[in-house]
């Protein structure tokens, strides 16, 4: 009789995730397993107010924000302030450098990023 043994740890881990934006590209590229897995166009803030970029973490999500913030809000854990990867009730706004330094993407795509990545995702802003 053949028996195989399962590393359980392997077996019922969950996807780790992390994300880059690139602020002058504005892309958010989503990386599953340290492969590229998908990107986003996005918005990013106006020269006036940037999107800060360093080393970040998602601490909250939410969804159905209201206002200027679209379908879902995933926050960040930027020292100055409450930045966030949002969706958006402008869609036009999407490619360019117009917001108050939160990154916006389109709300379909808000909520697909909502969905896969959880609180704790490391989210790198160049």
């Amino acid at each position: 009789m053949f028996i195989r043994y399962f590393n359980a740890q392997n077996l019922y881990r969950a996807s780790s995730y992390n994300i880059t934006v690139n602020v002058a590209a504005r892309i958010l590229s989503l990386f599953k397993e340290g492969k590229l897995f998908k990107t986003y166009p996005i918005a990013v803030g106006k020269p006036s107010t940037p999107t800060p970029k360093g080393n970040f973490k998602i601490i909250n999500k939410a969804t159905n924000p209201g206002g200027p913030f679209g379908a879902r809000w995933l926050g960040l854990n930027t020292p100055n302030g409450d930045y966030g990867i949002h969706g958006t009730n402008n869609p036009s706004s999407i490619g360019k450098a117009v917001s108050n330094g939160c990154i916006r993407t389109y709300n379909n795509n808000i909520i697909e990023l909502y969905n896969l990545v959880p609180v704790g995702t490391p989210v790198k802003i160049v």
